[in-house]
């Protein structure tokens, strides 16, 4: 199955492209792919990047920043591992789970 990150390259703050720093800190989590992706419509809280994959739940998220590596590569293990993409206990994906805008069920 195909898992993907979808990172918002329009993400800026003070003229700096934070989604890219993001893309730069982040790395990519096993059995994902990464990709930048056109505004995402959550500009008053950037950077926002969604999770995805045919047959589950989509999550998006803002209000993401580079500090949030950690959590963000906790949540790709969670969702690999969901076979729907639906997580009951978000806890191993720390300060993430407070940033989640919209789960949309597959």
């Amino acid at each position: 199955m195909s898992h993907e990150i979808l990172i918002c390259r329009s993400c800026q703050a003070g003229g700096r492209a934070l989604g890219a720093a993001l893309i730069d800190a982040l790395g990519v989590p096993g059995g994902y792919a990464l990709r930048q992706v056109d505004c995402m419509t959550m500009c008053g809280e950037p950077v926002s990047l969604a999770f995805r994959s045919p047959g589950k739940a989509t999550y998006l998220f803002s209000g993401v920043n580079a500090g949030d590596c950690a959590d963000i590569h906790g949540f790709a293990e969670l969702y690999a591992q969901a076979p729907d993409g639906w997580i009951e206990d978000a806890r191993r994906a720390g300060r993430l789970r407070l940033c989640l805008k919209g789960r949309v069920p597959a």
